[in-house]
């Protein structure tokens, strides 16, 4: 169904409201790629590494496009080494537990998994994340946070080599916790916000209630990432372009980007509990795609579309591909996307869970 199409914003997104998922699906499951065994190698005894403190605090940490005009465009220096620095325990946590993870999938080093389990299990005993939040860049660094514990845990969780058997006390524990930060974010982010809000802040949150989901078997966290994906719908133009990303001048092409990777992670594992939302919208994550990747070969599109020029971050460049990992698992790819896959690979994000090769390779329809 074209919803942009064929309503206006404001009854399509009553529309999309009313379009999640109607009947339970028993023992959500995420998708095919997580089921891998663990691989076993020679593994000398490692210490565990030092973990972040819990943040039990407040979540309030300043912009790093504090004092920029409405586009959010330009980057406060001083602002962001402030959010680097608070928000630094919390980083931290993110990525020490996906590389554990990782490690422990790629080794089979119980070392690692104790670890990971050990920093998982200290945040969750201590209520960590759990804090008000009293302003956005709180509420983003929340819902992040979120979305890579939650896919990071969720490895182990499903994995055929069944790594958590003989941990259900902390596997319990953790799971509490991931579904409490979940109601804190389901709360701090509703899909009834002004459609002029909506950006790809709620995508990413989409993103982290789906793996919570997954991981705690709540179908409650589901509905709720299938209707943020169905707002996406509502918002695409038939051109693939997103307004409220346009909206960001000089980063419009970075932040479709940005956009786009939640969006193909939650309709991957949306397609592995039977809801097709990826052939939903008249094709929308195609046509979001297919404007994301002649984007990145040719920024003047944007440039031409926004009336400014575009604003590559270098850094972003390894992980500007990371989406075509879930992507081309779900959907069949034509023969220019398959090559730029191989070329980017290996595909990693932390914010996803990890290494998404390792996950979705092999899983790709022909």
């Amino acid at each position: 169904m074209n919803i942009h199409r064929m309503f206006s914003p404001a009854v399509a997104l009553l529309s999309v409201l009313s379009l999640a998922p109607q009947t339970v699906i028993a023992d959500l499951a995420p998708p095919a790629g997580y089921l891998q065994p663990v691989i076993v190698k020679k593994a000398k005894p490692v210490e565990c590494e030092e973990m972040p403190k819990p943040f039990t605090g407040t979540l309030d940490f300043p912009s790093k496009y504090e004092g920029s005009d409405s586009s959010r465009s330009t980057l406060n220096p001083e602002s962001d080494k402030r959010y680097k620095k608070l928000t630094a325990p919390v980083v931290a946590m993110e990525k020490g537990v996906v590389s554990l993870v990782g490690k422990y999938m790629a080794s089979g080093n119980q070392d690692q998994l104790d670890c990971a389990l050990t920093w998982l299990s200290t945040w969750a005993k201590a209520n960590a994340l759990e804090g008000d939040a009293p302003n956005h860049t709180g509420r983003s660094i929340r819902k992040w946070t979120l979305g890579s514990l939650s896919s990071a845990y969720l490895r182990l969780k499903f994995s055929s080599s069944v790594p958590l058997k003989l941990e259900p006390e902390r596997a319990k524990l953790i799971e509490a916790w991931l579904g409490r930060v979940a109601d804190r974010v389901m709360k701090e982010w509703s899909p009834e916000d002004p459609i002029k809000k909506i950006n790809n802040h709620y995508y990413w949150v989409g993103w982290s209630l789906m793996a919570t989901a997954v991981a705690t078997d709540r179908q409650d966290l589901f509905d709720r990432a299938v209707v943020f994906y169905r707002i996406f719908e509502s918002q695409i133009d038939a051109d693939g372009y997103l307004p409220n990303e346009l909206n960001r001048a000089t980063r419009a092409l970075g932040y479709h980007s940005y956009a786009l990777a939640p969006l193909t992670v939650i309709a991957a594992f949306a397609e592995a509990n039977k809801v097709d939302l990826a052939s939903e919208g008249n094709g929308a994550l195609s046509r979001l795609a297919t404007r994301v990747a002649r984007g990145i070969r040719d920024p003047q599109v944007f440039a031409q579309k926004t009336g400014a020029e575009q604003d590559i971050d270098a850094s972003s460049e390894k992980t500007q591909w990371v989406w075509l990992e879930p992507y081309c698992s779900i959907l069949a790819c034509n023969s220019d996307l398959s090559t730029q896959l191989n070329l980017s690979r290996p595909n990693k994000s932390t914010r996803l869970g990890g290494d998404l090769t390792a996950i979705y390779q092999g899983s790709h329809p022909p």
